[in-house]
């Protein structure tokens, strides 16, 4: 089944489709797309991850199509850099 990989840092994003086999997990697309090797700053252990914005588990089931996505921790307080832009 075809689905997406995707890691954004604060400078580049990185964003790849590849080929996972039925009943593929979350853990095995990420672990799959060659992402860890990429960024080996990634810790699934303590990294969120999701399917298209909605958070998830490492051992949720992904379909076909589906966006798994490795989130970052906040760096910013999202209200101040509002206030910053004013």
């Amino acid at each position: 089944m075809n689905v997406g990989v995707c890691y954004a840092l604060a400078d580049r994003q990185l964003w790849m489709r590849l080929e996972v086999p039925a009943e593929s997990k979350v853990e095995d697309a990420i672990r799959l797309s060659g992402v860890l090797k990429l960024y080996p700053e990634i810790d699934l252990t303590v990294q969120k991850v999701g399917i298209f914005g909605k958070m998830a588990q490492l051992d949720s089931p992904i379909q076909e199509g589906d966006r798994v996505e490795i989130y970052r921790a906040i760096t910013a307080d999202p209200k101040l850099v509002k206030r910053r832009k004013l």
